[in-house]
């Protein structure tokens, strides 16, 4: 059933420069203004074209005035994004040419678009599911090729086909422990009740593989913080630099050089990092420098993963040996620095290197990666994963299934109205993930965070 709706417009291109800029116009009354601020330069309007043409023409003001030059590209219900018409207008990129032609259709009659405003038409007018809607914003904001290629698979609805044959199997569970109810003990076959408990045990097998894509999904969407610590010239900020390969931070072989953390964007193995070189780690007087180090184990806290720098030509430093001990080995990794100079620590296990001659920086990647990936095979071929909205309502079903099941050891006859409530419940849950189920505060929350000329 189409949305009900009025007519929107937004800019759908990125502020700043370009060579093209566009403008989207979409709800009934888009031939109207259409019509109304793009004249075609064949004379034949906008609203007299058919399906997936251009119109080449200009964009005019109320009296006629040309605004810009450009085309009109025509879209009809039910075949464009939002399934209700459409028409585009490109003109020539830029901030002020795109306000003047955007102004100009509010004008004539459209209502400036919110954020996500079109993708959120589109849902409720049943061309993609909430799960699809989510793997469109996926892609706009992917920061490496791995996290696009989740989220096409995500908007192809692969994510949503496994929800829905969830879905479906909790529904005829459900539909056949209420069809028990109209019958007498006695009535009913022997192996009815066993073969509705199979079918759960196999559905709740689907529900925890997707469950375990969590991890995954987590790394692709979010990226994960990554923090460089040791003391003072262990060589923090030369790892940064041959990390991003290229001179990011001030490398001096004075002690204490870095006083502030320095944030950098990286992709490794498809994972996309937020990596912090942090102040050197001492006692020191210096109030810069103290606070410097009170950043740096702020960090360190928040960190998915802490690289952690010694120099190991130097025998270890009790401040080093203290540290390491706190270190929790699962989320960190230890790398043992200027072993061109003489390895003096061997009773530390670590990535042996020597940065400043790039030795060492490979294993550090894969030993990096390893910590990471714990719990996500990132090596796999790239399919889609939930989000932490997705887990937390399947982790809600899963309770609520996994309640209905346990009626079904016991007295299920007797059980299995109280069966029904918790599959029911379960049921709404999992409706919220595709939108099956939706209130207006759950797509708020989902739509808002789009831009507005998606």
């Amino acid at each position: 059933m189409v949305y009900d709706s009025d007519t929107i417009a937004a800019i759908a291109t990125p502020p700043g420069k370009g060579g093209v800029g566009i403008i989207r116009i979409s709800g009934p009354e888009v031939w109207r203004i259409a019509d109304a601020i793009f004249l075609a330069l064949d004379h034949v309007q906008v609203s007299a074209r058919e399906h997936g043409t251009f119109a080449y023409g200009k964009v005019i003001d109320s009296d006629g005035i040309e605004i810009d030059t450009g085309l009109a590209l025509v879209m009809r219900a039910p075949r464009s994004y939002t399934r209700e018409d459409v028409v585009e207008i490109q003109g020539h990129g830029g901030v002020v040419g795109m306000r003047r032609i955007l102004r100009r259709a509010l004008d004539a009659g459209a209502r400036m678009a919110e954020p996500g405003e079109f993708t959120k038409r589109a849902f409720l007018n049943g061309r993609i599911d909430l799960v699809q809607a989510e793997g469109i914003f996926d892609l706009i904001r992917a920061r490496s090729d791995r996290a696009a290629s989740a989220a096409m698979e995500q908007m192809e609805g692969k994510l949503s086909h496994q929800f829905d044959a969830i879905y479906e199997a909790f529904l005829e569970v459900a539909a056949n422990l209420e069809t028990t109810l109209d019958f007498v003990e006695d009535e009913l076959p022997d192996d009815v009740f066993s073969g509705i408990a199979n079918l759960l045990d196999e559905t709740f097998q689907t529900l925890d593989h997707l469950l375990d894509t969590w991890d995954e999904g987590r790394l692709l969407r979010e990226g994960a913080r990554v923090v460089i610590l040791g003391r003072p010239n262990a060589g923090k900020s030369t790892l940064l630099n041959a990390l991003l390969g290229f001179d990011r931070a001030i490398v001096s072989s004075t002690a204490g050089t870095t006083r502030d953390t320095l944030e950098e964007g990286y992709v490794l193995d498809g994972i996309p990092l937020r990596i912090t070189d942090t102040a050197g780690l001492r006692e020191t007087d210096c109030e810069i420098e103290a606070e410097g180090v009170r950043r740096a184990e702020a960090h360190s806290k928040e960190a998915h993963l802490a690289v952690y720098l010694i120099d190991a030509s130097q025998p270890l430093h009790e401040e080093d040996r203290v540290r390491l001990e706190k270190l929790d080995p699962t989320k960190s990794v230890v790398v043992l620095n200027k072993v061109d100079q003489g390895k003096v620590i061997l009773d530390v296990p670590g990535v042996d290197a020597s940065l400043v001659n790039g030795v060492g920086v490979e294993e550090l990647k894969r030993a990096m990666a390893d910590a990471l990936e714990q719990g996500a095979d990132l090596h796999a071929p790239p399919h889609a994963v939930i989000s932490e909205r997705h887990r937390n309502l399947l982790i809600r079903a899963h309770k609520e299934a996994r309640q209905a099941r346990a009626y079904l050891n016991k007295d299920v006859e007797e059980h299995a109205v109280v069966a029904v409530v918790h599959l029911r419940s379960a049921l709404e849950f999992l409706g919220q993930v595709t939108g099956r189920e939706y209130h207006e505060d759950l797509l708020d929350n989902i739509f808002s965070r789009f831009c507005i000329g998606k």
